[in-house]
């Protein structure tokens, strides 16, 4: 019996032994590793907001179902001398290639929004970039400029997205302050969002066919001149080069 103790004691040390060595071995290894790990799980952000001390913001409409509204946002953008940014899905270009041409002529931005609407991150890498290509050429064949902006439908990105964007060339978008024209909220109540939360650097999200867009576009214009912000394009905002974007999605310049 003696014998058979000492035996399960002299075990239980040995496991003991082992086991402390593991972890002693975890400890030492494990910082490398969990970094590399960490580093490949980094997640990618694209641009929600860019650091500047101009006073200038970016007003983008997104456009996919419907184009009633456009021509007038047009006018309006026109007679408060503002310019903005349209991201285009592929099938409203296709329904709208005069339109399309016209904000360019306008001295608008346009911008890619995919081809039709869909959760990229649900797809392979091979149907996201048909996704954006697709836009890509038919915008540079309808308008000889090729887009270098791309926001995902439904704000949905992951670092599968912003890598392919990045071996495009081409940044990704999306915004800091949401106007929710898009839940039916009245033009009043789009405005006072967009006017109370908006500052320099600052990317505003609209819909080009909204409900109220069109009673809400002028309170804002109006607003922003008021605070002494401009709209710009987005080309005249974010930066194509030298920047890191930080936790946020503020773009910030290294040069």
């Amino acid at each position: 019996m003696f014998v058979v103790v000492k035996k399960r004691r002299l075990i239980i040390a040995a496991i003991l032994i082992i086991v402390l060595i593991c972890g002693v071995l975890t400890a030492v290894l494990l910082p490398a590793n969990a970094s590399s790990v960490a580093a490949k799980q980094k997640k990618l952000l694209p641009v929600y907001s860019v650091q500047t001390e101009e006073k200038k913001v970016a007003l983008t409409f997104d456009a996919a179902w419907g184009s009633d509204k456009t021509e007038k946002i047009l006018d309006l953008l026109e007679q408060y001398n503002v310019r903005a940014t349209f991201f285009l899905v592929g099938f409203w270009i296709e329904e709208n290639p005069e339109l399309t041409q016209e904000i360019i002529s306008r001295g608008h931005c346009i911008g890619n929004h995919s081809e039709d609407h869909p959760h990229i991150p649900t797809l392979s890498k091979e149907k996201a970039d048909l996704q954006i290509e697709s836009v890509n050429k038919r915008l540079e064949e309808l308008t000889g400029k090729r887009p270098i902006f791309f926001r995902p439908p439904y704000g949905d990105y992951n670092n599968g997205l912003i890598s392919l964007l990045n071996e495009k060339g081409m940044i990704g978008i999306q915004w800091s302050v949401d106007s929710l024209d898009w839940k039916g909220i009245s033009g009043s109540e789009i405005a006072e969002r967009i006017l109370s939360r908006v500052k320099p650097g600052s990317i505003i999200l609209c819909h080009n066919n909204s409900d109220h867009i069109l009673e809400a576009l002028p309170l804002v214009l109006l607003g922003l001149k008021n605070k002494g912000l401009v709209s710009v394009t987005m080309d005249e905002l974010v930066m194509t080069e030298n920047y890191t974007i930080d936790n946020s999605g503020q773009q910030i310049k290294t040069t």
